[in-house]
């Protein structure tokens, strides 16, 4: 009996795609461990970003979830993967719907600068998940403690940005021209 070629055009999930989604994971998991001794400086943000505006939502969830969930295996997991999760799906969103359409047209400073602002959403995000699974009585005090580390991590991923977007995306666009 033949094997159905069309299965994975079908599911959507080829092995060239199963293997490009696998690398760029390693990618940030690699990333997030070599950085992890500088607090909130490391380049998953970055790498999901442009994964978002290359291929798509779909697979910047992919590559969130388990990056996630294979760096917290080392780091420690907790209620706090969740929120993790949902912060990186809700900035995957944000990059998707708003900045996508304008990938091809716009110039690179406005994608750096959405970088450094993705840090700040992501820690406002984390900030009011985590007062809600922690039971803590004040946001905004919460919130104000986090705005350095939150400044942290916009500055990493406008660095990063800048650092990998040449790199990534000629990458990537190759990987879907091959499909």
């Amino acid at each position: 009996m033949e094997p159905d070629r069309n299965v994975n055009k079908a599911v959507g999930f080829g092995v060239r795609r199963l293997a490009l989604l696998s690398i760029l994971t390693a990618l940030c998991y690699v990333g997030r461990m070599m950085f992890q001794f500088i607090p909130n400086v490391q380049p998953v943000t970055a790498v999901l970003i442009i994964l978002t505006l290359t291929l798509g939502m779909t697979d910047g969830f992919i590559v969130a979830i388990l990056s996630i969930v294979l760096t917290n295996f080392l780091l420690g997991m907790g209620p706090w993967t969740i929120a993790q999760i949902a912060s990186f799906g809700v900035l995957i969103m944000v990059t998707g719907l708003v900045m996508k359409p304008f990938y091809k047209k716009a110039h690179k400073a406005y994608f750096v600068v959405f970088s450094f602002f993705g840090g700040i959403l992501y820690g406002f995000i984390i900030s009011l998940l985590t007062v809600k699974m922690m039971g803590i009585n004040n946001f905004w005090v919460y919130y104000a403690a986090g705005i350095p580390f939150d400044l942290l991590h916009g500055l990493g991923n406008a660095g990063f940005y800048l650092i990998l977007e040449p790199i990534l995306a000629p990458l990537i666009a190759a990987q879907l021209k091959k499909g």
